[in-house]
């Protein structure tokens, strides 16, 4: 298996941790019984929980992007050192964006999903 491949497959990982921690996060503020019912009136997850939340949220739209071009240059024969690369600075700059997004550092936040960013566009790059 590629870097690439089981840099995806680590990222998935991180999606489902990400998920369970914004899932315990909500339970510890709103309650168990209102998130097992329809979520109709939920009341608004804040603070720490509801970055957890959108944390999670924001990997699930990156890591989409990540697996298509991932997926990609794998099919096409255009794994290299330049996607490699790219997928360790993804899984990087995703693994320590969590965190920081959690305990709410705004600047730093967007510093790494940067990083991250930057590991899309260096796999896209191999691809056009």
């Amino acid at each position: 298996m590629t870097l690439e491949l089981k840099l995806l497959a680590w990222s998935t990982a991180l999606a489902l941790f990400q998920m369970l921690i914004a899932l315990l996060a909500a339970i510890a503020q709103v309650g168990f019984l209102p998130l097992v019912g329809n979520r109709e009136n939920l009341p608004t997850i804040e603070g720490w929980a509801g970055r957890a939340q959108r944390a999670h949220r924001n990997m699930l739209e990156s890591l989409t992007i990540f697996g298509a071009l991932v997926l990609v240059a794998q099919v096409a024969g255009k794994s290299n050192a330049v996607t490699a690369l790219g997928a360790q600075l993804f899984f990087w700059g995703r693994l320590a964006y969590a965190p920081v997004y959690v305990i709410g550092i705004p600047w730093l936040r967007t510093g790494l999903w940067g990083v991250s960013f930057v590991g899309l566009l260096q796999i896209l790059s191999q691809l056009l």
